[in-house]
């Protein structure tokens, strides 16, 4: 790899800077256009010492000629360039153009930079000055976020004057100096820069000015602060015209330099340090014999100049001699409401003035200070000669100086002496590059403590020539030399950005161009690249200039737009020019990787590679790159021996297979219901891209990645991911399972190779199966071709060993078992474990005995293994098929799991069951529909006659494949585990989402259907156990906390859900444990309501038999968690007495909200009743016993009461719609009797219950409920009593309280006897709910009280004396 010069920007309207500039006139063309761009002198006698391998001549593309005469103007300028070639000046006596970057797109649609003009005018402020130097300082951003890009950049201009101004990149003016009244000769900035080894000085910012007799250096950091307030003042008083605040001061220094003729330019080489001896040699030269020396080298601020008289001069200003002067800075404000002038002593500046104030301005010039005198160590005197230009390298080292007789001079600073020197380069431009050394590769790369190495070059521009050289420093050859035009300029900062430091540098990456060639030609700016390997020498350069090739390599390989011609012939000239052997195989898996190099290319390049291995000398680190280089040969050898056996003509196949797959068309039309129904659940729109398609075709780089060549020579294939197995496995096999390749030629091939017969089993296998809707679309020629591949692998060498017994199983068909009984695709597996169950069979028979095989079939415990394959997989496809199916819209969970023989196997004896009970979640099926289809399957097993038979035909596909599965499934599907299961999945739904309370019944319902005790006893303590009694004791005691029902807030902080979903929570709760209590009753010999006291179930006798949980035959071998039923059968027993406990608290916390009742539930019982809460039930706790606390049975009394009035007042709702009674709910019909049976449990007379609620049907005028209660109440005279006295109630009301009341009422009050009237006006007909009541209604209980009271009760007359009043009023009515 070697120099380049490469455009970067176009300039625009350049012609019309010339002409701004020129005020209009152009300089002529020159005669003789073509012979500015050829090298027009003699180098015979100099030439000779630059031939070398690497210091060829390069020609750069040819300057197109201009259609319009440019000339030297541009050489008459003033030009700089910001380091970030952002901005461009171009001046010329008072006038200056700026330019900056914009981007823009060309024809091509590429975006491309360019330098369009941004601002023009008149610098010069007073009269006969010129501007005489100029540079562009970018600042560096103060923001945390900054990267490295400048934040703007500062144009600084010099003038005759001596003025030194500064503006922005818009033309406004910031601030102005005047330091010296002489012309400013060169303006010159140092910026940071990282030090590159521990010992080196940290230099600091400066700008420095240089006139014909002084030197100013303005601190860096100074301008930067003054630089940055400026602009912002300037801002400010343009947006509104504030006040201007004094920026800080700059701080300068000024030098007198001494005893130097002349001086046209200078540079200022930094702070430095002299070593001990250097020091006592000055000190002795300076001072004699008896100098004293001091402790310490003094640290001395180096510059240099040139001119005349001596030709080069040394100066050496000690740090710490003189401080520093500082200049109060003079703002320049403009704004659209103000225009003043800001002065101090230091300087004066303004513009758009009148003619007194510039006479005023000129009387008051500032105060000059003076210059502190400095005198030269040293020069180089050369009467003769007179230095026009000093150009400083990057390191400050070096430094190289023109003369007046077209010499260009090398100077070592630190010695300072002249150490080179080139001739033939009058009016030459300088400039330097310093390259980073680059690290590519792995083993290239230099440690992580070692410093990175840098080189150093010298950029010459020899104009007169038009000719631009690249030297390496500081002895070094010429490393390149391009032809460019004879007007150019070479553009040269020597600093970076302005206000960078060691901190804020930290993570930037400043980008800038070193040196640029300005062309105003071409109107290009072009920079020069220069490769670090052409600083070195011998075996380093070869090694560089190999990591050069290798990053030229995958830069052409990238591109991807060259002919194939064309990229052979490239890549292969780079790889044969790499030396080292590691980047030559670095080069060479580039290459194998790329997927725009076609196959025949590659083989070509490969087999020159190894062509040009084998004549070298055989070294150990060639030897693994000749054999990659082979087997990669090798490799692309098979990939186009089978792509042209793939692509060649159709074969006929032959007829042996079908003879021998008979009776696979009768098992295809068996299983043909079953695999339509596959695919049409299986058939579900995808996306995929195409490169990734099964049919697309396989790159070479994708094959050669899945291939690899072991030590053994043998090729062994590589599993990366599922698509490219699939992809590798189409490309070798597909055509041969289609039809369209003959398998013999591609096993042929195969064999050939070496791949080992396994892995290719696996590989054909794999295809079959991925390819699952392409094999059942042409089942018949897919089966063939897929037998014949088998019987062709099986037969390679390797397949099956010699010594294999038939009576034993074979690795080579326990392979092809292992992989179908994990695929997911069940359809492709059965039909290839048919196949392959049929090619098994004839390489038994084929192996087995002569005698035998003439007269008897083999048989072989292979063949078992295979049959059992074969129904497993049949099994899954009919369960497969089944958990395919779409749910219905709306239901619940997610996408069905698919399922394999190998997860069935591993999901343990319950693995099928819990399968199914998913699919019943997903399908939300309710119990009632999977116990119709159940029953239905029962009658049609018993043969009821024809009709039964024909019972499913027309019932929906779900039953019919629900049944299906369940014929294939007898045992893992019986009611009892399909149930149990779906209760299980149910709960632990709803676990995940409590608000679902749904689910929590769905489980109920399940749970009441397992027929089993001893499984519904388990299931009943697991659930409890594992899911509700965290939650029913939190509830318990919120509502026990908060003695009402709880807002929805707390129930979602305590509980985990709502108020609604917890009101549903306990009734499911009420429900699990009465099915608790149900199913211990069964389970215990002798039960009675009493008896659990003194046992536990676990310790009774009992009368049901466990069931025996078995599996099928053929799913014997399953391994995995035990299922649910199992895990149900070994549970403990439970303890009655606390199972009943907390069932009656579960129905007072069920009662308390349904119909917001206010309660302490946990109060309504004692001490013991309250610590065997929340035990675990399968143990025996201290139960109360014995007459309960007649207060806490006062206290559940008056609950229970409370319970039945809700519930009476809810079922004469008039604002609920009359329907069928619910089943739950607070208007359920069966809380009545639920309030009695929990009379007894609590102590609470059931008796007293009976009359309260007889009282409150008949309160709310529900009279025939109250009579249907009122037959079952023991107590007749208090309930009389209670019934007499709703009766003069409604009578009252009716008589006394009716505000239309009727004359016969008022004359039947008088007739009424007076103890009567006087018991009827103190009654109070609002307790009544209902007080109008038809008196038909009122007379038929009035006859119930006669018939309830004695004779003698002391109220009997008062019952007469209401029963002639009722009937009376009736007959009036």
């Amino acid at each position: 790899m070697s120099c380049s010069l490469l455009e970067f920007c176009r300039l625009q309207e350049l012609k019309t800077v010339r002409d701004y500039l020129s005020h209009g006139q152009t300089e002529p063309a020159e005669k003789n256009q073509t012979a500015e761009n050829e090298l027009a002198w003699d180098t015979s006698d100099w030439e000779t010492a630059w031939e070398s391998d690497k210091s060829k001549e390069q020609e750069a593309p040819s300057v197109v000629e201009a259609k319009e005469p440019s000339g030297p103007w541009l050489q008459d300028c003033v030009v700089s360039l910001s380091p970030c070639s952002d901005l461009l000046v171009v001046a010329q006596e008072q006038k200056a153009v700026f330019l900056s970057a914009k981007w823009q797109t060309d024809d091509s649609g590429k975006e491309e930079m360019t330098l369009a003009v941004s601002w023009s005018g008149i610098l010069s402020t007073e009269e006969g000055e010129c501007v005489s130097s100029t540079i562009c300082i970018p600042l560096a951003s103060q923001k945390r976020s900054s990267t490295g890009r400048p934040d703007w950049t500062c144009v600084v201009v010099g003038f005759t004057s001596g003025y030194v101004r500064f503006y922005t990149e818009s033309g406004v003016l910031l601030l102005a100096q005047l330091l010296h009244e002489d012309p400013v000769i060169r303006l010159k900035c140092r910026t940071y820069e990282i030090p590159r080894h521990p010992g080196v000085t940290e230099q600091h910012e400066e700008l420095s000015i240089l006139y014909p007799a002084a030197l100013v250096t303005i601190d860096g950091f100074s301008l930067f602060q003054s630089l940055r307030a400026c602009r912002n003042q300037v801002a400010r008083a343009a947006a509104a015209g504030s006040e201007m605040i004094q920026p800080p001061p700059l701080a300068y220094k000024k030098w007198a330099l001494q005893d130097m003729d002349n001086i046209v330019d200078h540079c200022s080489v930094g702070v430095m340090t002299l070593n001990v001896f250097d020091q006592m040699k000055n000190a002795s030269v300076l001072g004699g014999f008896n100098a004293s020396v001091k402790g310490s080298p003094p640290a001395m601020s180096q510059y240099v100049t040139v001119g005349g008289g001596p030709y080069t001069g040394f100066y050496y200003a000690v740090e710490g001699s003189t401080q520093p002067l500082l200049s109060h800075v003079a703002l320049a404000v403009a704004s659209k409401l103000t225009s003043a002038l800001f002065s101090a002593a230091s300087g004066w500046l303004g513009w758009n003035k009148n003619k007194n104030e510039v006479e005023s301005a000129q009387k008051h010039r500032p105060k000059v200070e003076p210059a502190t005198p400095l005198g030269i160590r040293f020069g180089l005197p050369d009467s003769r000669r007179h230095g026009e230009s000093i150009c400083l390298s990057p390191c400050n080292t070096l430094a190289g100086v023109t003369d007046d007789f077209g010499r260009v001079t090398l100077l070592d600073l630190n010695r300072g002496i002249a150490v080179r020197m080139w001739k033939g380069y009058r009016d030459a431009q300088l400039g330097w590059l310093h390259v980073p050394e680059e690290q590519v590769g792995r083993e290239s790369s230099p440690s992580a403590s070692r410093p990175r190495r840098h080189a150093l070059f010298l950029v010459i521009y020899a104009p007169r020539r038009g000719i631009l050289e690249i030297w390496a420093m500081q002895y070094g050859p010429r490393v390149g030399a391009f032809t460019v035009g004879k007007h150019c300029r070479l553009l040269y900062a020597g600093y970076r950005l302005l206000g960078v430091n060691s901190v804020t540098s930290q993570g930037w990456k400043i980008h800038t161009h070193q040196v640029c060639l300005l062309d105003p030609i071409t109107e290009a700016l072009r920079t020069v690249n220069v490769p670090f390997h052409l600083a070195l020498s011998d075996k380093k350069s070869e090694g560089a200039k190999d990591m050069h090739l290798l990053k030229k390599l995958t830069t052409m390989l990238k591109s991807g737009d060259m002919e194939p011609d064309i990229l052979e012939s490239e890549v292969k000239a780079l790889l044969l020019d790499i030396k080292n052997s590691s980047i030559q195989k670095q080069a060479l898996e580039s290459l194998l990787s790329n997927k725009n190099v076609p196959v025949l290319c590659l083989t070509n390049i490969i087999r020159a590679l190894l062509n040009a291995l084998q004549q070298q000398d055989a070294k150990l680190e060639d030897t693994v790159l000749l054999q990659l280089c082979s087997s990669q040969l090798e490799l692309l050898q098979l990939y186009t021996d089978i792509h042209h056996v793939s692509t060649a003509a159709a074969f006929e196949g032959d007829s042996e297979a079908l003879d021998t797959l008979e009776g696979i068309e009768g098992e295809l039309s068996r299983l043909n219901p079953t695999l339509q129904r596959y695919i049409k659940f299986n058939s579900r729109p995808s996306v995929s891209f195409v490169q990734d398609a099964p049919d697309a075709p396989l790159p070479v780089q994708a094959f050669l990645l899945q291939i690899e060549c072991a030590e053994d020579g043998q090729l062994k294939l590589i599993q990366r991911s599922e698509a490219e197995w699939t992809q590798l496995g189409s490309f070798v096999f597909w055509g041969c399972l289609c039809g369209k390749s003959p398998p013999h030629k591609i096993c042929d091939k195969l064999q050939q190779a070496g791949i080992n017969p396994p892995q290719l089993l696996s590989l054909l296998l794999g295809v079959c199966l991925q390819r699952e809707k392409e094999m059942i679309q042409n089942p018949t020629e897919c089966f063939k071709n897929l037998y014949a591949l088998l019987v062709l692998l099986s037969n390679m060498e390797g397949a099956i060993e010699e010594t294999w017994d038939s009576q034993s199983v074979s690795p080579w068909w326990q392979q092809a078992r292992n992989i179908l009984v994990q695929s997911h695709n069940s359809a492709a597996a059965l039909l290839a474990a048919l196949v392959a169950h049929r090619a098994a069979k004839a390489s038994i028979n084929s192996r087995a005995d002569s005698k035998l095989q003439s007269e008897w079939e083999a048989v072989s415990l292979e063949l078992e293994h295979w049959v059992v394959c074969v129904r497993q997989l049949e099994d899954v496809l009919v369960l497969q098929t089944l958990l395919l199916m779409t749910p219905i819209a709306g239901s619940v969970g997610g996408p069905a799991v698919p399922c394999s023989v190998k997860t069935l196997l591993e999901g343990g004896s319950g693995g099928i069951t819990d399968n199914v009970s998913k699919w019943v979640f997903r399908h939300n099926l309710a119990p009632e529909q999977l116990k119709e289809i159940f029953q239905k399957m029962e009658d049609k097993e018993e043969g009821a006659g024809d009709e039964v038979s024909n019972i499913l035909e027309n019932t929906d596909e779900t039953a019919e494949l629900l049944v299906a599965v369940c014929k294939r499934f007898p045992h893992s599907l019986s009611p009892n585990l399909l149930f149990a299961h779906c209760c299980w999945e149910y709960v632990v739904q709803w676990n995940k989402d409590p608000e679902e309370g749904a689910h929590l019944c769905q489980a109920m319902e399940h749970l009441k259907l397992v027929s089993s005790p001893h499984i519904q006893l388990g299931i009943c303590t697991m659930m409890w156990s594992t899911f509700i009694v965290k939650r029913f004791s939190a509830a318990a005691f919120l509502i026990e906390k908060v003695g009402k029902a709880p807002k929805d807030r707390l129930c979602r902080r305590d509980v985990g859900m709502g108020d609604k979903a917890l009101t549903s929570f306990l009734g499911c709760c009420v429900q699990l444990l009465q099915i608790l209590m149900e199913v211990t009753g069964l389970l215990v010999k002798n039960q009675c309501p009493l008896s659990f006291v003194n046992y536990c179930a676990d310790a009774a006798v009992a009368e049901v038999p466990p069931p025996k949980l078995s599996v099928e035959e053929v799913w014997c071998g399953a391994e995995g968690p035990a299922s649910i039923a199992e895990l149900a059968m070994e549970q403990k027993g439970v303890h009655y007495p606390l199972v009943q406990h907390h069932c009656l608290l579960a129905t007072l916390l069920h009662a308390a909200l349904t119909f917001t009742l206010k309660v302490k539930p946990l109060s309504l019982f004692d001490s013991k009743g309250k610590n065997a809460f929340f035990r675990d039930l399968t143990t025996i706790q201290l139960m109360p016993s014995g007459d309960m606390d007649p207060g806490l049975v006062l206290l559940r009394q008056e609950f229970l009461l409370r319970v039945l009035t809700a519930w009476v007042q809810h079922i004469d709702d008039t604002s609920v719609p009359r329907t069928l009674p619910p089943t739950s709910g607070p208007r359920a019909d069966w809380w009545p009797s639920l309030c009695m049976d929990l009379g007894g449990p609590l102590q609470v007379n059931p008796d007293i219950l009976r009359r309260h609620l007889v009282c409150q049907l008949y309160s709310q005028g529900l009279d025939q409920r109250a009579e249907e209660v009122m037959l079952e109440v023991e107590d007749k005279d208090v309930l009389g009593s209670q019934l007499l006295m709703i009766t003069g109630q409604r009578l009252s009301y009716s008589l006394l309280h009716v505000q239309n009341q009727t004359q016969p009422a008022m004359e039947l009050l008088a007739r009424l006897p007076p103890t009567l009237c006087t018991w009827l006006k103190a009654m109070d007909p609002s307790e009544l709910q209902c007080p109008l009541v038809p008196l038909p209604q009122t007379s038929k209980l009035v006859g119930h009280l006669i018939e309830m009271l004695p004779e003698n009760h002391a109220q009997y007359s008062l019952a007469l004396h209401l029963l002639e009043a009722v009937d009376a009023l009736t007959m009036e009515e």
